[in-house]
């Protein structure tokens, strides 16, 4: 955003966060596209437009890809639009297509931003296992038809936590950053006969770095690599080293935290 524009949004009346969830198999990711590529924001500000009466331009908390999904994905938007925050999320939702939903609206502070307020998030991917793949959950869950050692998959991904420098799974095409994130918790649990869920929560995340962590320790799950080879790869901060990019299917945002700065 432009600075004289971002003095232009704050000078409006309000700061409104939402909590948001979609399906992201119809949509090019969450950022604006030109269209007739749409994107979740194409659509999420063309109907708050209609509802604010106001022009509206989101932040979010992050840019989730093609064909990723959220659960709680955070977003906010500065506007002159007087609707009672209790209903915002009705009136939204009757107007948005079924495979995107406003779950939660706030009033938020003037300096409240959905990106830079962000304290930690945590993202979950699904695998699913089995004889045959399941059509019923084929657009959120990486199929794989091999059994998985799950064992190993569980030593090596206790090896991301803590803070670590991550350029091993960081993709290129990314906001130039310091590849150094913390993660706080990192774990597989099963959902269900055949899905395999892997939840990490950490203060960041780098561009395509979940997919490119599931990926490597899938080839840990198939016993191609051992789990010391996940931290030489982790430990040799060179992407060529690491597992090809796991599929957006399988990729959700589960959460965005912000502490006292907001509560949706």
């Amino acid at each position: 955003m432009k600075p004289e524009h971002k003095a232009e949004m704050k000078a409006r009346a309000r700061n409104i966060a939402l909590k948001v969830a979609y399906d992201g198999t119809a949509y090019h990711g969450f950022q604006r596209q030109t269209p007739p590529i749409v994107a979740v924001q194409n659509v999420l500000e063309e109907k708050l437009q209609v509802v604010f009466g106001d022009s509206i331009e989101l932040a979010a908390s992050g840019r989730t890809d093609a064909g990723v999904h959220a659960r709680g994905q955070v977003v906010n938007f500065f506007t002159d639009g007087r609707i009672p925050v209790d209903r915002i999320v009705r009136a939204v939702n009757s107007l948005l297509p079924d495979d995107i939903v406003v779950l939660a609206a706030a009033e938020a502070d003037f300096d409240f931003s959905a990106r830079h307020s962000a304290k930690s998030k945590t993202y979950c991917y699904r695998i699913q296992q089995g004889d045959v793949p399941d059509p019923f959950t084929a657009r959120y869950a990486w199929y794989i038809r091999r059994p998985l050692n799950r064992a190993a998959m569980e030593t090596a991904l206790q090896m991301i936590l803590g803070t670590h420098d991550f350029s091993a799974f960081r993709a290129s095409g990314g906001a130039p950053m310091s590849p150094v994130r913390t993660m706080y918790e990192a774990v597989l649990e099963q959902e269900g006969r055949d899905i395999l869920a892997c939840r990490i929560h950490g203060s960041g995340f780098l561009y395509h770095m979940v997919r490119n962590i599931i990926g490597t320790l899938v080839r840990v799950g198939l016993d191609d690599f051992m789990p010391a080879d996940f931290q030489r790869i982790m430990d040799s901060r060179d992407r060529t080293r690491a597992a090809a990019t796991a599929p957006a299917c399988g990729l959700f945002l589960e959460a965005v935290e912000y502490g006292e700065a907001l509560h949706l």
